[in-house]
């Protein structure tokens, strides 16, 4: 019954205390045992906060003097007789009676019974996660992987390398991060780690943590004390470049034409003007130009063509130029800060994503398979997978298939006690010998002979020692090339029976002494 202001106001109170109550329930009497029944839970009770939130925001506006909800409750107040005593019964009785006439005209209303929540602690919140996330156990890049090997920006990486290097923006240079093609990149790697994250954590509060990282990146850019951004993004070639540039320009006072300066050689003019930041393709005839413009002058006065992208200095630059290139760079700058901290909270997901790579690289056709069908029974509700429980081993022995320790004379068996490592993987260590042995045919161990140029055949096999690769190798190239010499393979004996080669023989028969 909501008839008046006050009653309305006392109903939103209840409906606060009764979302309380039903949070405290689901956690009580919900025990979520599962990674799903969890991310369920979280979900629920973060509808309960968001719908907490909404009635507190119409409690604030009730309560906060000059709105118009706490001009109707003073008015609704002041009218039950607050100002005048001998009022307060005939409004008493006249409350009582439309009390009495809304219970007579709903006699059936039972208000005494207790609260049956059950609806809201059955119900399922829908997990919008994609097939490669398996309900936000693992990140799914593939298309920000796409877009980073093909952007100017990139490189050509594999996605376990891309995985790894996600958060790594040191190798990428200064003039493509002020680009709008690396911000619109940034932004969308942003927008899906951002909401990952909210998916998986529903109950954090994300979006304030990045905001106040976003100010205080604005404070230490605006101070020049951002690392990597101490120049606010107005590029320049740095102060070596302008010592340099002075030492040259008057080295330049020995040259007195540009044919002079072509002696220099094509290499030698480049890594000059490369030095100084200024653009160094070209003919050597047009390198040559180009670095006796700057002859009696200092960067700062060359005309800014000549400059390399992202290199020229800010007095050849205007104002709007360079307030432009400022916004660049700090808008660069907050969004490679609020990556790397979306990359923090989620160091474990992103470890756990690169190892599924490497195990399914690792798998047969049939595997990958069987474990296509095993996640789609359990997207279909057809088998559920439990929660790894705590399993009490103190030798940390390998896991069988039903989860527990294998037995320990099965461990000492197989021997995976012993330790094999492999430098040619990376120094990557093998337990048990047949694991050791299985290795020299895996993708690891090919990839790392391929990247040393040796074939990987039996003549290789047990050689784990970089060295002692490449030296088998240099051994069986010379064996191979070797060929049949006459005149130092072939022995002659001579009357007395002493041998000698096809050379030495001729020349003792020569001088008659044989």
């Amino acid at each position: 019954m909501a008839t008046t202001f006050l009653e309305q106001t006392r109903g939103l109170h209840e409906e606060l205390e009764r979302l309380e109550r039903v949070i405290v329930k689901d956690y009580k009497e919900q025990e979520a045992k599962t990674h799903r029944e969890k991310l369920l839970q979280n979900h629920r009770v973060r509808k309960r906060i968001d719908e907490m939130q909404e009635v507190a925001r119409k409690l604030v506006r009730v309560y906060t003097d000059g709105t118009d909800e706490s001009r109707h409750r003073k008015e609704e107040i002041k009218a039950l007789g607050a100002d005048n005593p001998t009022a307060v019964y005939g409004k008493f009785y006249d409350r009582l009676k439309e009390l009495r006439e809304y219970h007579g005209r709903f006699a059936g209303l039972d208000i005494t019974g207790p609260e049956d929540d059950s609806h809201l602690l059955a119900e399922e919140p829908k997990l919008d996660f994609s097939g490669e996330e398996a309900l936000g156990r693992y990140l799914d890049l593939h298309d920000l992987h796409r877009a980073f090997t093909n952007a100017k920006f990139g490189r050509q990486c594999d996605y376990l390398d891309y995985c790894g290097s996600l958060t790594d923006f040191s190798e990428i240079a200064r003039h493509l991060k002020l680009g709008k093609p690396y911000r619109q990149y940034l932004s969308s790697l942003l927008a899906y780690l951002t909401s990952f994250y909210e998916r998986t954590q529903p109950l954090s509060q994300l979006s304030r943590q990045l905001d106040k990282l976003r100010d205080e990146v604005a404070a230490a850019f605006d101070a020049g004390q951002l690392p990597g951004w101490e120049d606010k993004g107005v590029g320049g070639p740095g102060g070596d470049a302008e010592a340099a540039a002075a030492q040259l320009s008057s080295d330049l006072e020995s040259f007195e034409s540009v044919d002079e300066l072509e002696s220099m050689g094509a290499e030698q003019l480049k890594d000059k003007l490369a030095q100084l930041g200024l653009k160094c393709g070209g003919t050597v005839r047009q390198r040559a130009e180009r670095l006796y413009a700057l002859k009696g002058k200092s960067l700062a006065e060359l005309d800014a063509k000549l400059f390399a992208p992202g290199k020229a200095v800010a007095a050849v630059k205007s104002e709007a130029e360079l307030l432009q290139q400022q916004q660049a760079a700090l808008a660069a700058a907050q969004l490679e800060a609020q990556v790397s901290r979306l990359g923090e909270l989620l160091a474990n997901v992103i470890s756990d994503t690169r190892g599924r790579v490497e195990k399914k690289q690792a798998q047969t056709y049939e595997e990958l398979v069987a474990e296509l069908e095993e996640g789609e029974a359990e997207a279909l509700g057809e088998e559920e997978e439990e929660e790894d429980e705590y399993v009490y081993n103190p030798l940390k022995l390998p896991l069988g298939w039903d989860g527990k320790p294998i037995p320990y004379w099965l461990y000492k068996l197989h021997g995976l006690n012993q330790e094999f490592k492999c430098e040619i993987c990376g120094n990557y260590s093998y337990w048990g010998r047949r694991a050791f042995e299985r290795h020299f045919k895996e993708w690891r161990h090919v990839n790392g002979m391929k990247a040393l140029g040796i074939p990987n055949n039996k003549d290789f096999f047990e050689v784990t020692q970089i060295e002692d690769a490449l030296s088998l190798w240099r051994n069986i190239q010379e064996r191979n090339t070797g060929g049949f010499n006459p005149e130092q393979d072939e022995e002659l004996e001579d009357d007395s029976g002493n041998v000698y080669s096809r050379k030495v023989y001729d020349d003792l028969k020569r001088q008659g002494l044989l």
